[in-house]
């Protein structure tokens, strides 16, 4: 991983590593949290779909969705406006299904599903936070723990909608916010020092994880021409956290 002082500048032996599935009609790759997805003024190799576009020698791709930078896991690239077209009017159609793993405070000891609506934080010091509040857009969290211990609970977590930091927003009201989120951790505060200043030491100690422990796990579209499934096997990082909490991987 060559590190720059601004981010991450992906290689092509990266990209190779990264694949999930590659076909005519999509590219699926396994995403690294901390690795943009969307284009950047550092060049094509500084973000996924630039990477990914100069891996495949294509003029564009397109990318029907995608994650935070922090969140680690599958991403989807159509090749074609075709095949771009049926991926979007199914994610149009909610006709996709989508899982993640998620690493929470706490232990969760039952199925939770968190039904809230969700927006605008009204005293956030950080403009893009969310929140639940009386009057949003509806939003539904189904979390399944797979695994506790010591105060931590790997998590499995499907959103059955698609609002703005849906997991990480009904993870704090529940009480069992994800491990690393600087916005939503309960000190927002720690974001702004992180703009600021980096990740240091002490954001270190007050965090546990250089970033937010949410990986997006499978995406399953029903499509006319049938199901596709993609999924991304939890991120290496990731997995040393479940290794350090003792939570057991299924």
């Amino acid at each position: 991983m060559p590190v720059t002082d601004w981010g991450w500048l992906i290689t092509p032996e990266e990209i190779e590593s990264w694949i999930v599935h590659n076909d005519a009609d999509v590219l699926a790759v396994n995403k690294p949290g901390l690795v943009v997805c969307h284009p950047s003024k550092h060049g094509p190799w500084s973000s996924l779909v630039g990477a990914c576009r100069e891996y495949l020698g294509l003029e564009r791709l397109h990318m029907p969705s995608r994650l935070d930078r922090e969140t680690s896991g599958v991403v989807i690239f159509a090749k074609h406006p075709a095949a771009a077209s049926e991926l979007q009017t199914a994610i149009e159609r909610r006709m996709v299904t989508k899982s993640y793993l998620a690493i929470l405070r706490g232990e969760l000891k039952q199925n939770l599903t968190v039904d809230q609506p969700i927006g605008q934080h009204p005293d956030a010091k950080v403009f893009i936070r969310r929140a639940v509040v009386p009057h949003g857009q509806p939003a539904i969290t189904e979390f399944h723990p797979v695994a506790s211990h010591h105060g931590f609970t790997l998590a499995k977590v499907k959103p059955q909608t698609g609002r703005m930091h849906q997991i990480r927003v009904h993870a704090e009201w529940m009480g069992h916010p994800i491990v690393g989120d600087k916005i939503y951790g309960g000190d927002e505060t720690l974001f702004l020092r992180f703009i600021d200043t980096g990740y240091t030491p002490e954001l270190a100690a007050a965090l546990d994880w250089p970033r937010h422990a949410l990986h997006a796990l499978r995406l399953e579209f029903d499509l006319k021409s049938g199901s596709r499934i993609f999924e991304a096997p939890l991120a290496a990082d990731l997995v040393s956290l479940c290794q350090k909490y003792q939570l057991d991987l299924p």
